[in-house]
């Protein structure tokens, strides 16, 4: 990249001023004389690595060391490396989930950026939240930017088998029940599957977020699929730390790299990767902080009929090992360039076309040629009707095929409690072609929108050997479940939406192959029982919960609060 001749650095706004004076002199003072810094390091490039690093993120805490390699590469290319935190969120341990908290962390990179003399910044990220939320962030301030993906765990090996760290937790039920596993086995697999530092081993959301920054250009190519652990990252780190004084000099920005087309791109991607439903919520997201128009029937047109490539969990059989020694993502980008806009500008200045032209499969199992692909449609399908007017999804690629049209009796849960209550009594009439429907889980019901669409099966008919059934909610399920899960339905039940309408009983007809949802009921009853329903206490009551139930934005629109899209600061 070359140079912008005469392009001032931002961060020569706060240490040399137009006028000199006593502005300079006392930013310069006060901020990092005390270290013993040279005058010359206040005309470099100040970088910020923006580090999601913490403890209470089993998945991010090897982000401290990767920040050092990141700062080695920095230092590299005569810049000055300044490394800081900001709030981190493990999805498997954070509650009530840690979707509540994205939008907040956002804010938290956004101003930590936004207020700080930095001319670029590094995000390291890592469980899955960490990734859209920091992303989001930086875009809201448009300043250089390069994603360094913290990684997988290796693989997790169980009694001869590789068992993926998240996909593995949603057979354990049935396993429990059937005998398989008993309570000390269950302590060794906890052991077994969670084997070295890093996020989970499946193509679940952490992955498919790393994978999603790649596609859209915002990282190094290759960088998504390296385990946490393998020596190759803290190499990847150290060249990012590069490249980010690159782009400051060339001044290549968030808003030069994240167009209509490369989140286009990025949809294509997701398909062909198997990715998670969580996908969406985090992409829209993103793109209305750039201001970039991307509404949830593109997520359809644009990704339904793409083939199905990578052969992982929880759509395959192999994890992300397994794919990043089959040439990652770059092979995905290669073999689908038919697909994408190869013309798309990347973090180093090339095009997305060029970086991935000579990426080559090393494992044909893993990585599927498009003409000979895992499933011919994958993607995510966008079902339209009276039961979710707005949209719902559904992910056709982790679902029984038999499932995709049926209709059924509704068996409704009204929140979370009452499923646990009620879920194995053996008075509940369920069998296996009922509907489970799972209501008050949705941004505003929860709230925050949690993983628990993938609901556990009723023990009755696990114990007569079915592993599926028709499950809907207005929540989230993690990347790492499978089955014949419709979620995001939105408008939600808590806002008055027609899920909240569902009675035990109803007949839903669900159509995947014409994107159908609907319950078969009149106009005329849904407008008797809304007259008579109220609407459930919210449970945040005060700060920032408060804050996000009055302001959240619907599952169809990203899940974002109202007041920060497409807001962008000033620089």
């Amino acid at each position: 990249m070359k140079d912008k001749e005469h392009k001032k650095l931002r961060s020569q706004e706060w240490f040399a001023p137009s006028g000199g004076g006593k502005g300079g002199f006392v930013h310069r003072k006060a901020w990092r004389k005390n270290q013993g810094l040279p005058a010359d390091t206040y005309g470099k490039p100040v970088i910020g690595i923006c580090n999601t690093w913490s403890e209470l993120s089993p998945c991010n805490t090897h982000l401290r060391d990767l920040a050092e390699s990141v700062k080695r590469g920095v230092l590299e290319a005569d810049g000055y490396p300044l490394e800081f935190p900001i709030m981190s969120t493990g999805e498997s341990i954070i509650k009530p989930t840690a979707m509540l908290f994205r939008n907040l962390m956002s804010m938290d990179a956004e101003e930590s950026i936004g207020s700080n003399p930095l001319d670029g910044v590094v995000l390291l990220t890592g469980c899955d939240k960490t990734t859209p939320a920091t992303i989001m962030g930086a875009a809201s301030v448009d300043i250089p930017t390069i994603v360094v993906p913290g990684g997988a765990m290796l693989n997790g090996r169980f009694r001869g088998k590789n068992i993926g760290n998240g996909t593995y937790v949603w057979k354990l039920k049935e396993k429990i029940n059937s005998g398989e596993l008993t309570e000390d086995d269950l302590k060794d697999a906890e052991v077994c599957s969670a084997r070295s530092e890093g996020h989970c081993t499946t193509m679940g959301t952490a992955s498919s977020m790393a994978c999603m920054a790649e596609a859209l250009g915002l990282t190094l190519p290759g960088a998504a699929a390296i385990p946490a652990v393998d020596a190759r990252k803290k190499v990847m780190a150290q060249l990012s730390g590069r490249q980010i004084v690159d782009m400051v000099k060339a001044d290549l920005k968030m808003s030069n790299i994240l167009t209509r087309k490369a989140f286009e791109n990025a949809i294509i991607i997701n398909a062909a990767i198997g990715g998670s439903t969580n996908f969406i919520v985090h992409l829209q997201a993103i793109a209305g902080r750039m201001g970039v128009e991307l509404n949830l029937q593109d997520f359809d047109d644009l990704g339904s009929k793409i083939p199905l490539l990578v052969n992982l969990m929880p759509s395959g059989k192999y994890l992300m090992e397994e794919f990043y020694d089959a040439g990652g993502l770059p092979v995905v980008l290669n073999y689908m360039k038919e697909h994408l806009h190869n013309d798309v500008i990347t973090v180093n200045g090339k095009t997305l076309g060029e970086n991935n032209a000579n990426a080559i499969c090393f494992r044909e199992d893993v990585i599927y040629k498009p003409s000979e692909p895992l499933q011919k449609e994958a993607g995510i399908a966008v079902l339209k009707g009276n039961l979710c007017k707005n949209g719902a999804v559904i992910k056709p690629s982790a679902a029984t095929e038999s499932l995709l049209v049926h209709t059924g009796k509704a068996v409704v849960f009204e929140n979370m409690n009452d499923f646990r209550n009620k879920i194995d009594d053996p008075d509940l009439d369920i069998d296996e072609n009922s509907v489970m429907v799972l209501k008050n889980v949705g941004p505003v019901g929860f709230p925050g929108m949690p993983e628990v669409g993938n609901l556990d099966l009723p023990k009755k008919v696990l114990e007569k050997g079915f592993k599926d059934m028709v499950r809907i909610s207005d929540g989230r399920m993690s990347g790492t479940a499978f089955g014949t899960v419709v979620l995001h339905v939105s408008p939600e039940s808590a806002v008055g939406g027609n899920l909240a309408l569902v009675e035990n009983g109803d007949l839903i007809i669900l159509d995947v192959p014409n994107r159908k949802l609907n319950v078969d009921i009149s106009d005329e009853e849904l407008q008797r029982r809304r007259e008579k329903w109220v609407a459930p206490e919210s449970k945040a009551k005060r700060g920032y919960p408060n804050l996000y139930v009055n302001t959240v934005e619907q599952a169809h629109l990203g899940v974002d609060l109202d007041f920060l899209v497409g807001n962008s600061k000033d620089n």
